[in-house]
């Protein structure tokens, strides 16, 4: 099986073969961090198509003998962060549709679970949502990519302490954003939190 180095190169040299074999390779890592960054998972597509685009676009900038996926996820974390700016800038309120809770399944223990889990993964997107950037990046990178802090530090070019701390704090910042969401989602409704 070629490299990610190989492959690449050859992508230089025009083999169609070998560019349709790093999207492969790749395809599940890059949507799932467009989804981490995004929350939706139609933007993510959409995230993670520009990031092919990018990528084939920019193929001649690899430098041979470096770590083909250093390059390649500075490049889409940095396409990541710039569709993140932009949708803060134009933030939308998405409701769910009624029509999904319609069709509830009959078994009530399952769907108990499936509700639960969705619940929680939706609050952590949400926490995650109200991060500031660098404490974003340092979860999804960190937690949720789960790349190393080596890995990390070559990616964001700042010293492994740096990513230690930007970490530590995240982590604190997200525990703290999921509290809020969970104490607010817990209020009777009509409530403001006054007595």
């Amino acid at each position: 099986m070629k490299t990610d180095e190989e492959l690449i190169l050859e992508c230089r040299a025009g083999n169609g073969a070998s560019w349709e074999a790093l999207i492969k390779r790749h395809q599940d890592r890059i949507l799932n961090l467009a989804y981490q960054f995004t929350g939706n998972q139609e933007e993510a597509r959409d995230v993670a198509q520009d990031i092919f685009v990018r990528l084939y676009m920019k193929k001649d900038q690899y430098l041979p003998g470096k770590p083909f996926k250093t390059w390649f996820n500075s490049l889409a974390r940095n396409l990541c962060i710039d569709n993140y700016r932009r949708r803060v800038r134009d933030r939308a309120v998405v409701n769910t549709p009624v029509e999904e809770f319609v069709h509830l399944p009959a078994d009530i223990e399952a769907t108990d679970t499936r509700l639960k889990r969705r619940e929680r993964k939706e609050c952590v997107q949400g926490a995650l949502q109200t991060l500031g950037e660098i404490s974003r990046e340092a979860i999804i990178l960190k937690d949720l990519q789960g790349h190393s802090l080596e890995e990390v530090a070559d990616m964001l070019s700042v010293p492994i302490g740096t990513v230690k701390s930007r970490v530590f704090r995240a982590r604190i910042e997200l525990g703290r954003a999921i509290m809020k969401l969970q104490q607010v989602n817990t209020q009777p409704e009509g409530s403001n939190g006054l007595y």
